[in-house]
């Protein structure tokens, strides 16, 4: 390994408003994941659910009388 100066001595530090849009950002991805993952979920959970609602409903079974003794 080469000795540089991009591996001898630490980087600079983040500037407080640096370190604040890095971390807007990083939050902002996160949500918009979260939210795109709700959507298909959304939209999967609908499509299920129409398809449950155009079949026919079963035809529902017969009470059995019971015995009384």
């Amino acid at each position: 390994m080469t000795k540089t100066k991009d591996n001898l001595f630490k980087p600079e530090k983040l500037s407080a408003l640096a370190k604040s849009e890095q971390t807007t950002s990083i939050a902002r991805d996160i949500l918009a994941d979260e939210a795109s993952a709700r959507q298909k979920k959304t939209d999967r959970l609908r499509a299920l659910r129409l398809a449950q609602e155009t079949e026919p409903a079963p035809a529902p079974k017969a009470k059995r009388k019971s015995k009384k003794g």
